[in-house]
């Protein structure tokens, strides 16, 4: 009764500081289990990932991957502080080359792919703004240089609908790879986009299955959810 009252009088639900009840700590849990020692962070935007990441508690290695000029600004000014935190200027696909990114007014919507009518109505500050012309690399040709052939690999993919085209430039990569943190989409935001049950059975089929799922973007007007953050390990 009494935490009801406290919770009517201040709008606000106090709760214990656990893995029951935060995303983050449960990610660390998985983390510690597989006995990570390098996270590669595709579509790192200005680093919110990784100060997640240190803040509960992971200390080892982290190489972002941030195709935006602005964004990688903000980014680098948090890797520079930290000696394990290395930042990259490059998009990941499925091939090498130059690509035409679209910049969203939100920034961490941004995608190479052209955004769909569902996903500016449910949140019109990310409709596109500009393009900015990146350049583009594999995951199999990158990791060599960037992480050892004993480290185990956390691979988190926020690239806005592009998963597919990561996973096939990484079809190497993936066999050092001990899990997987991606977005998985309900319903079409981006044009061609994998949607969620075939994304969990492509991963299925690479040996990784859905261990956690944590709610994401709802459509405000209806309350759907459109998408959620899912994180696969390998069976």
């Amino acid at each position: 009764m009494a935490h009801q009252l406290l919770q009517k009088l201040t709008g606000f639900d106090v709760v214990r500081y656990s893995s029951f009840n935060f995303n983050q700590l449960r990610r660390s849990q998985l983390l510690a289990r597989a006995g990570i020692t390098c996270v590669i962070d595709v579509g790192a935007n200005n680093g919110q990932y990784g100060r997640e990441l240190r803040q509960a508690g992971y200390s080892g290695r982290i190489i972002s991957f941030e195709p935006l000029s602005q964004a990688l600004v903000e980014l680098a000014a948090q890797a520079a502080r930290d000696p394990l935190w290395i930042c990259r200027k490059a998009a990941l696909g499925d091939h090498l080359g130059p690509v035409a990114i679209n910049v969203a007014g939100n920034s961490v919507s941004s995608s190479i792919l052209p955004m769909l009518e569902a996903h500016r109505e449910a949140a019109p500050e990310s409709g596109y703004v500009a393009k900015e012309e990146v350049a583009m690399i594999t995951l199999d040709s990158v990791l060599p240089e960037v992480a050892a052939e004993d480290d185990s690999i956390w691979l988190k993919l926020d690239v806005q609908g592009f998963e597919k085209q990561v996973l096939d430039g990484a079809r190497k990569a993936l066999q050092n790879v001990a899990a997987i943190e991606m977005e998985l989409t309900m319903q079409p935001l981006y044009e061609s986009q994998t949607l969620y049950l075939d994304m969990i059975q492509r991963l299925a089929a690479s040996g990784f299955s859905l261990a956690m799922i944590n709610p994401g973007l709802r459509d405000p007007r209806t309350g759907l959810l459109l998408q959620a953050d899912g994180i696969f390990v390998r069976s």
